[in-house]
């Protein structure tokens, strides 16, 4: 599943785009089982993207772009992760999980958004400043893989919440 020969924003819009795909299977999918795979499918998919982002994007592009969009990227990753720790401990006989995935998927398109905004967002001022987007996508690129083969082994991680302070997931 690795993604060679792309630079750190292609990586990352594909990601992306793929979770954008599985969200519209959601809407569209019937029947538990059906929901629950791809729901699960979603979780993993967000939580190896929000990790490879806080372990190499992210820092990559401290100083180089605004402290608040970085902050505030972070904070909405942290709300992310609440809700797919929650997904994934519940199952769709809970009566909330459609709406939780439905608030994952509407809190996951304002980021995205924030993201990939063509003269402002986090990608943007990113370039501008001339961060190594082909070194980063060779490395998100490695880091994705191996986490995909972790989850694969091992389920997916109790979430670390970089802004939040809780003990209750």
């Amino acid at each position: 599943m690795a993604q060679t020969d792309m630079d750190a924003v292609a990586l990352l819009k594909a990601d992306h785009r793929e979770v954008e795909q599985m969200f519209e299977k959601f809407e569209k999918a019937s029947g538990d089982g059906a929901k629950e795979k791809i729901a699960l499918g979603i979780c993993k998919a967000l939580t190896v993207h929000a990790q490879i982002e806080e372990e190499i994007f992210y820092p990559a592009c401290e100083g180089k772009v605004e402290e608040a969009d970085l902050k505030e990227a972070y904070v909405e990753h942290d709300g992310a992760k609440v809700l797919i720790a929650e997904i994934e401990k519940g199952g769709p006989d809970d009566e909330y999980y459609d709406a939780k995935v439905k608030v994952l998927s509407e809190q996951i398109e304002h980021h995205v958004k924030e993201e990939e905004a063509r003269l402002e967002g986090i990608f943007a001022q990113a370039k501008k400043a001339g961060v190594d987007m082909d070194a980063l996508g060779d490395q998100l690129s490695a880091r994705k893989t191996e986490l995909m083969g972790e989850i694969d082994a091992s389920g997916l991680p109790t979430p670390e919440l970089t802004t939040l302070e809780t003990t209750r997931i």
